[in-house]
């Protein structure tokens, strides 16, 4: 049986007219008798039989009829599922997530208030596949000419944050290497950012002796702030520190600092909302550094 023979079978079976039927499936009377000629000789049984000026199912025809109904009400709803199915693919942005992901929390928020329709997947995948936006972070990202990316880098210092009172916070600047001795507290080894900040302690001479480490930045924000030991803290993308506890010094040597980069992967059937939201990060990015507190 072939799909088509199927399709024509079941549109006469409702009409039970020829000659109708014909005329919606917009083809010519021969062509759907000897269709439906051939669906009988290959199941060897009659499905239609006359009646006055119409036709009727025979048994096997009402049999048939039954059976098929669920398959062809699937098939012809498939087309209208694509369809909705490729608008809300169009709808979905999918971004990679691999640093900064507190202000790209509060830019998706931000975005999807002034663009309701637009879905967001969020995941965090190191191998960059096949997302519309990926942003990750590098001490120093050195940009190569590519057709299938464009970048966008935002550079951020990096500060050393101790506690308030503590014999640092009056300190308006310092270098590394005076740190060397103390405890730190900062993220997991697996982030990206830790290893930055490992390779400063390691310019400056010293390994960090880290007493806690954390796949989150509050947790380490707090601790910092309850006098349990110091560490690194981005300029932009952690916000500014509850000064009455924390207090950001800028490091002298080494220099301290990171670079965000926002990268744009153009595939061949590019998202188009994924330019637009591309844009609208480098411009928050640049309202941030421009309203961000000077420290």
């Amino acid at each position: 049986m072939e799909l088509l023979q199927l399709k024509y079978f079941y549109a006469l079976a409702q009409a039970q007219h020829v000659t109708k039927t014909a005329e919606k499936l917009h083809i010519a009377q021969p062509a759907l008798t000897q269709t439906i000629r051939r669906l009988e000789k290959e199941l060897d049984v009659k499905l239609f039989r006359s009646s006055g000026r119409n036709i009727v199912l025979t048994e096997c025809g009402e049999y048939l009829k039954e059976r098929i109904a669920p398959v062809i009400t699937t098939l012809d709803a498939i087309p209208v599922e694509l369809e909705e199915l490729e608008g809300k693919r169009q709808r979905t942005l999918k971004i990679n997530v691999l640093a900064a992901s507190k202000v790209i929390a509060d830019t998706l928020i931000d975005f999807k208030k002034i663009n309701d329709n637009i879905n967001f997947k969020i995941v965090q995948n190191s191998k960059k596949e096949d997302e519309d936006i990926t942003v990750f972070t590098r001490e120093l990202f050195k940009e190569q000419v590519s057709n299938t990316e464009e970048n966008y880098i935002f550079t951020e210092k990096i500060f050393l944050a101790v506690p308030k009172p503590s014999e640092y916070s009056d300190l308006k600047q310092i270098c590394l290497q005076d740190v060397s001795e103390k405890e730190f507290i900062g993220l997991a080894g697996s982030k990206a950012l830790r290893t930055i900040c490992d390779r400063f302690c390691m310019y400056a001479g010293f390994t960090p002796n880290m007493i806690f480490e954390s796949d989150s930045p509050e947790a380490v924000k707090n601790l910092i702030g309850a006098n349990m030991g110091i560490g690194f803290w981005p300029q932009y993308s952690w916000g500014q520190p509850d000064t009455s506890h924390i207090a950001l010094i800028p490091i002298e040597e080494p220099e301290c600092r990171r670079d965000i980069v926002i990268q744009l992967h153009k595939k061949r059937e590019m998202n188009p909302q994924a330019q637009e939201y591309f844009q609208y990060l480098k411009e928050y990015f640049e309202h941030l550094e421009i309203h961000q507190n000077h420290l």
